[in-house]
């Protein structure tokens, strides 16, 4: 049977809903926005399968990537941009010692991927 992500990783679709979005400025303002209980759903809903997601995604050309797996892509891309705020700012939206976060601006951050 092939791998998809719609069954294989049909617990995720949760998580998918709230957090896959496709572009940097819209991921950015939900994780300033987020609380530790949003932060830590995410996590640990990803932990336990971030191996098996990783090899998936690995195994796709980043240029090709199919319509139906862009979520799960978009999900590990808010992954990686909240992991910090579980593992190391206990949960906070706010990095500790750093510049607002909003005065920032992505030149790139509205394009997709």
């Amino acid at each position: 049977m092939a791998f998809t992500v719609s069954s294989d990783f049909a617990e995720l679709a949760p998580l998918i809903a709230d957090w896959a979005l496709p572009t940097e400025n819209q991921r950015s303002e939900l994780r300033w926005n987020a609380s530790k209980d949003d932060f830590e759903r995410l996590y640990n809903g990803i932990m336990p399968r971030l191996p098996e997601i990783l090899a998936y995604l690995a195994a796709i050309p980043a240029n090709d990537i199919p319509e139906d797996v862009k979520p799960l892509f978009y999900l590990m891309l808010a992954f990686a941009e909240c992991a910090p705020h579980t593992e190391l700012y206990r949960g906070s939206p706010v990095v500790p010692n750093s510049f607002a976060a909003h005065r920032f601006a992505a030149t790139h951050g509205t394009r997709i991927g």
